[in-house]
């Protein structure tokens, strides 16, 4: 399974066209999100930390859910049929495309807190730094499965579309670009258990000096199960069908 993980990852890694979108588009939005009409007092700064913790988790969450998209691709070209073929069962299969998916994510979250920092002046302690990264690494491990499943489950054309609109739906739920506290009561409370959102509380909490709360850890671990159970089910129905 470490040498199809390696494999997977080289692919996605290699395509200009993941690096520059999947990379710049967040680090675009940010800096936009954040400079438009300037400021420079201590409101402002707070907001350039959230908004960078939100845009990495943006674009984290975009990074992980578009695995699918090469694996519906994948599956048009008959590179699934291979894999059945090999003495790797449909879990580990699932688990190590999840791994690969999850080392993706990196380069879009590191590029979002390397402008927070460089950029826009965002200072944080050493051991912020590094947890943020490791939190929000591990926490887009559930939109990775959520691709998985879609590129499985869904024809080439249709992976695609379906993965934007779940980026776009999960965003702008779970609060991504603009703090879930200007929602209406009824959808903030809708919000506060959605997976990006919890997500992105790996890395507000962080921010704040304190550990990631029970209810955020048990609503990621939630999500996690139903995304997962929903890839491995993807997988299987598709060996029944191509």
């Amino acid at each position: 399974m470490l040498e199809y993980i390696k494999l997977e990852v080289r692919r996605t890694l290699r395509d200009p066209g993941f690096v520059i979108f999947g990379t710049g588009m967040p680090v675009l939005m940010y800096l936009l999100f954040t400079n438009l009409g300037g400021g420079a007092g201590p409101d402002d700064m707070e907001w350039k930390i959230a908004s960078m913790v939100g845009m990495a988790a943006y674009g984290a969450l975009g990074a992980a859910v578009g695995t699918g998209t090469g694996i519906a691709e994948d599956k048009s070209l008959g590179w699934l049929r291979q894999l059945r073929i090999t003495p790797m069962p449909p879990r580990q299969v699932v688990l190590g495309r999840a791994l690969a998916g999850s080392v993706t994510v990196l380069p879009a979250l590191l590029a979002v807190l390397a402008a927070g920092g460089l950029v826009n002046g965002v200072r944080l302690a050493l051991w912020q730094w590094a947890a943020l990264v490791a939190l929000l690494w591990a926490g887009a491990l559930p939109f990775t499965l959520l691709g998985i499943g879609n590129g499985y489950h869904l024809s080439a054309q249709t992976t695609g579309v379906v993965n934007v609109g779940c980026l776009m739906v999960l965003a702008l739920a779970g609060g991504l670009w603009f703090p879930i506290a200007a929602f209406p009561g009824w959808l903030r409370t809708i919000a506060e258990y959605t997976p990006a959102n919890r997500f992105a509380y790996l890395g507000w909490s962080t921010t704040q000096g304190t550990a990631p709360g029970a209810t955020t850890i048990a609503v990621l671990a939630g999500w996690l199960v139903v995304f997962g159970s929903y890839a491995v089910f993807s997988y299987r129905r598709s060996a029944r069908t191509t």
